[in-house]
């Protein structure tokens, strides 16, 4: 197990297009999905949809280290339903990284 130090959190947050929010909810439901069945070293994935306004979307991520955030954005299921599938139907992306702090 890696040391705390080594911890990656990622925050991201998306707004679906109008219209399209339904089908982003589904995507992100099946990517959670996806993470937590076949990546190891991703200790958290949670996703968030605002209730007010349900275009908006927050992801809360957590990564062992870098390699397991490397292997999440090279995974299958991160291509297929992140990049080719939800990607296009956003109007708005934005990801931020953090260290853990001990």
């Amino acid at each position: 197990m890696s040391s705390n130090k080594s911890i990656i959190c990622v925050a991201a947050h998306f707004q679906a297009q109008t219209g399209q929010e339904e089908t982003v909810r589904q995507l992100l439901l099946q990517a959670a999905a996806a993470v937590r069945a076949d990546e190891p070293g991703n200790l958290i994935y949670t996703a968030h949809q605002d209730p007010k306004e349900p275009t908006k979307f927050f992801i809360y991520e957590q990564y062992a280290d870098q390699t397991a955030l490397e292997a999440h954005r090279d995974s299958a299921h991160y291509q297929e339903l992140v990049v080719k599938q939800i990607g296009p139907l956003l109007a708005e992306r934005a990801v931020t990284f953090y260290q853990l702090l001990d």
